[in-house]
């Protein structure tokens, strides 16, 4: 079951008009949601961001923080499973095609839940590899677009290349990944680039820096450059899907020791204890 403009729905009865301005511009933006144990994870913090998109491509927000708040509980309702995967996907409606935003018009909205699928523990326990490309993206990339065109060809390279994820490098910087946030472990500290309007706020990025400093793991937020990551002890990406996976292999070359680290291996318990707190605790 869907939720598009109202109604709740079976995705195979949703239709969207070809004038809609998604489909003609890209002309929207999305979030994704993580739910674990029928309760969505963070959901604050994704609508929080989910209204920076809104308010940077100029679109007023359909709903209030309590009425999307009521409408996700209701998806998770209709759908079965306890872990799930939450999209919402915002357009400026339906339009003759034309740049200029149009007046009078509602926006599309559409939700959709499908099962979460946590990494395997192979990734887990193995790491995975990744390769590096030049982050060809326009400078706007703190506004979660739909328009993804550039994301979708450079993850490719890594698909061609038999890889979990591409990094991205700007002007010889670490940005982020295609669809991922990227931590780099030098000396022993955690590093991560910062936040701007080249790299997606994250929420799992906050998370890894939160747990950082509550468990005394020195980090730092600061520019890294492509050297630092070709001569990493660790890296690792996070997102909501694949919460935090090492990096072993970088470009066919191993990173560090070429298995996950010591560093990792604490983050990532911390990780998984801090998301059964969470689910745990009564909204």
């Amino acid at each position: 079951m869907i939720y598009l403009n109202g109604q709740f729905l079976p995705i195979e009865e949703a239709r969207i008009s070809v004038l809609d301005r998604g489909f003609i511009f890209g002309d929207g933006v999305y979030e994704y949601i993580p739910v674990y144990s029928r309760r969505p994870f963070r959901l604050a913090e994704h609508l929080a961001r989910l209204q920076y998109s809104l308010d940077g491509i100029r679109l007023a927000n359909p709903h209030s923080v309590a009425e999307w708040t009521q409408l996700l509980e209701e998806l998770v309702e209709r759908n079965p499973g306890d872990d799930l995967s939450l999209y919402l996907h915002i357009t400026r409606g339906v339009a003759p095609r034309d740049h200029p935003f149009p007046q009078g018009v509602a926006p599309t909205v559409f939700m959709m839940a499908t099962p979460l699928i946590p990494p395997g523990a192979e990734w887990v326990a193995s790491g995975v590899a990744a390769v590096t490309a030049t982050d060809n993206r326009w400078l706007r990339c703190d506004i979660k677009a739909i328009s993804l065109l550039p994301n979708v060809l450079l993850r490719q390279l890594a698909v061609d290349a038999g890889a979990a994820e591409t990094i991205l490098l700007r002007d010889g910087f670490l940005s982020e990944g295609t669809a991922t946030s990227i931590f780099v472990v030098r000396d022993d500290q955690l590093l991560a680039p910062p936040k701007g309007p080249l790299i997606l706020p994250g929420i799992t990025y906050d998370v890894m820096l939160e747990l950082a400093a509550a468990n005394g793991i020195a980090s730092q937020v600061r520019e890294i450059s492509e050297f630092e990551i070709r001569s990493a002890q660790e890296l690792w990406l996070t997102s909501s899907a694949k919460e935090v996976l090492a990096i072993t292999t970088l470009d066919g070359r191993p990173v560090g020791s070429g298995a996950p680290g010591p560093v990792f291996r604490k983050m990532y318990g911390l990780y998984q204890t801090f998301k059964r707190d969470i689910m745990r605790t009564k909204p």
